[in-house]
């Protein structure tokens, strides 16, 4: 089989932050995966880089009185620093504040242009006439302006899950300064996506571009009805490129983010003497795209239509992870859960998490939790106690000896793990870590039953045995190189220490077909140790940060009016509980109902196909269009239940005491369709 030529990208990090354990997923993930295909004799190009445009640097560039391009190159700096210390080997990592991707802007641009994709249209913003710029939502709060809590940000309300627009906030002000926004409008420039939409919804749902669920999710969400147009400039104060034919005004920052893919992939050509039309507009290489699902509608359709539009090939997978949470909660700077990856490199070792990581990544988009005291247990147990114990209780014996000339009998144990390597490479390629973890697991069971069974440590002392230890701990560390050769893409350092161990580097996937004889075997050095409780807690401890109180701060000022209006109803077994199905569900549509005074009529997503009409009494409450797009709580299995208007198949739950003063209940972000609520 020929190899292949992969281009693959992990979407760029801002360049306003340092690195934190949930970026550190996304890295290791792709990162497992480049090793993988060059294990297997496949020619990947990697290359990564900083975001660095936008308000957010413009505005802590004016706070601490630097220029942004001083920011953009510390913060450079530490990124790659961390991505170092957890072995991320890409081959080239840049920002988007280059040159070569300005060029890259113009020619998309022109392309785009070309195509009679481009609108242009009056929108009004609020403006900080401190700062002097326009804000984006997030730097704009008031109050909402539905349940009346104060602080909350400009695109929807933390308290009551309500969306709407900075301009519909009460008493709105700059986050950035504290002074009252001004609204004043300025021309922007938009995309006409929807021209492309026939295309689009056959490229999401093509090839296996992108996971089923991802698919589904745009075709239920977006490409079921016209896409909206893209707003893709910023009117001056803004920092990032300036648009060549719309002086004053600057391309938004998701404008010019992914050309840093091609921009830093131009910058590897350039140095080493190939061409970007090699990589970028070739048939014969593929392009893999690993990023968070917060932002699939970037990458999976703005991103393709750019890239068709423009000319340059198309991406082959867009490969979609959940987010990291720890101890089954959001990360948080108070309980010290919010670790920087910085932090975590100084007390323990990076391959923990690596592994750990590895253990949890499957080729979906569920979240991954990361529970310390399981983190701890696995580590302790299946790298120290399964796998490098393989090596202490055996390479100590055969230093003398050095293994075998001949691979002796072994009872099918190294064509058995020879056979499983097809499918751990299978896991590995469809980015099922999980699996091809526990497989690994597995033949490190059976590797050490047959160490503890021919016990080296008792041959050593009984004359006459010298070659039956040799043979027995020939067939143990085979067995044991077998095991590292499958954990290579995510163990690096365990198979460099493996080459120094045996005498014989790790260069391919095969090698695990084939028993390593008659080598010597060096003095066996402590290969990894267990996770050091203290180190864990220092970690801990050294991420927890002061959080400013803020007017959210809990304290008990409810009074009973609501539970002396409706009281706690009958006790209920849990079996009776558990007969509930509830399910997060996304409203695809929200309409009024002819003739009902009370009733909407909401198209529930459940995840896929999966659908549910439902009748809700909350029109005094909610107009439709404030409900479409957005996440609610349903009873997926009760029975269909017919009405005047219709079959209701099901219930949205909601608090209030009805009438306008009734609340649809949504899940925290990150919740997805079809998750069912325990």
């Amino acid at each position: 089989m020929s190899s292949r030529r992969i281009l693959v990208t992990a979407a760029l990090p801002y360049a306003n932050g340092q690195f934190h354990l949930g970026n550190m997923v996304e890295h290791v993930q792709t990162d497992i995966w480049i090793r993988f295909q060059r294990l297997i004799g496949n020619r990947v190009l990697a290359v990564c880089g900083d975001d660095t445009h936008g308000t957010a640097t413009m505005i802590r560039a004016r706070q601490e009185g630097r220029p942004e391009e001083e920011i953009i190159a510390e913060m450079n700096a530490a990124h790659q620093r961390d991505l170092a210390a957890f072995d991320i080997d890409y081959d080239h990592y840049s920002h988007t504040n280059t040159e070569t991707n300005q060029e890259l802007c113009n020619e998309i641009w022109a392309s785009i242009r070309a195509a009679g994709l481009v609108a242009e249209r009056e929108v009004t913003q609020l403006f900080d006439p401190v700062e002097g710029t326009f804000l984006a939502d997030r730097f704009v709060k008031g109050t909402c302006p539905r349940c009346k809590s104060p602080d909350e940000y400009g695109d929807n309300c933390n308290n009551c899950g309500a969306t709407y627009t900075p301009a519909d906030l009460i008493d709105p002000v700059s986050a950035l300064s504290g002074a009252k926004p001004e609204t004043r409008s300025a021309d922007h420039l938009f995309i006409q996506i929807v021209k492309l939409q026939e295309w689009l919804a056959n490229w999401t749902t093509s090839d296996d571009n992108l996971q089923p669920e991802v698919a589904n999710y745009l075709k239920g969400n977006f490409l079921s009805e016209d896409l909206w147009d893209w707003d893709i400039s910023r009117p001056a104060p803004y920092f990032g490129f300036e648009i060549p034919d719309a002086p004053g005004n600057y391309w938004y920052v998701w404008f010019d983010a992914p050309i840093g893919y091609i921009a830093a992939t131009k910058e590897w050509c350039d140095a080493n003497g190939e061409s970007l039309d090699d990589w970028w507009r070739s048939d014969d290489v593929e392009i893999r795209h690993f990023i968070g699902k917060d932002i699939i509608y970037f990458h999976c359709l703005f991103w393709p239509a750019m890239v068709k539009t423009a000319g340059f090939t198309l991406p082959d997978r867009v490969q979609i992870h959940g987010f990291l949470t720890v101890n089954g909660e959001k990360m948080s700077k108070s309980q010290g859960t919010h670790i920087r990856a910085a932090t975590y490199a100084e007390h323990l070792d990076p391959q923990y998490l690596r592994y750990y990581f590895a253990s949890k990544l499957t080729d979906t988009l569920a979240d991954m939790d990361l529970v310390l005291d399981d983190f701890v247990a696995k580590v302790n147990s299946d790298l120290v106690g399964k796998v490098v114990n393989l090596a202490s209780r055996t390479a100590k014996f055969a230093k003398a000896s050095g293994l075998a000339e001949t691979y002796p009998e072994d009872g099918g144990l190294f064509a058995h793990a020879a056979a499983e390597g097809a499918a751990i490479a299978a896991d590995y390629e469809g980015c099922n870590y999980r699996k091809a973890m526990q497989r690994i697991m597995a033949l490190a069971d059976r590797a050490n039953e047959f160490v503890e069974e021919a016990q080296p440590w008792a041959l050593k002392k009984q004359e006459g045995k010298e070659q039956e230890l040799q043979d027995t701990c020939t067939i143990a560390l085979n067995l044991f190189r077998q095991i590292v050769i499958y954990l290579a893409p995510v163990l690096p350092r365990l198979a460099e220490q493996i080459r120094v161990l045996l005498s014989a580097p790790i260069a391919h996937w095969d090698e695990a077909q084939t028993p390593l004889t008659g080598t010597p075997v060096a003095k066996f050095k402590h290969l990894m140790q267990r996770v050091d409780t203290e180190e864990l807690a220092a970690v801990i401890e050294e991420s927890k940060e002061v959080v400013p109180e803020s007017v959210h701060a809990v304290t008990n000022t409810d009074d009973d009016t609501a539970l002396k209006a409706e009281p706690i109803a009958e006790e209920c077994t849990f079996d009776d509980f558990m007969k509930v199905d509830l399910r997060v569900a996304r409203v695809l549509k929200a309409e009024h109902v002819d003739g009902a005074k009370k009733l909407l009529k909401l198209t529930l997503g459940l995840g896929g196909d999966e659908t549910r009409n439902v009748f809700a009494g909350v029109k005094a409450a909610y107009e439709p269009e404030a409900l479409e797009g957005r996440l609610v709580v349903c009873v997926a299995n009760l029975a269909p239940r017919k009405m005047k208007f219709g079959v209701s198949e099901g219930m949205v739950v909601a608090a209030g005491p009805g009438g306008s003063e009734i609340f649809v209940l949504s899940p925290d972000d990150g919740a997805v369709p079809g998750q069912r609520v325990h």
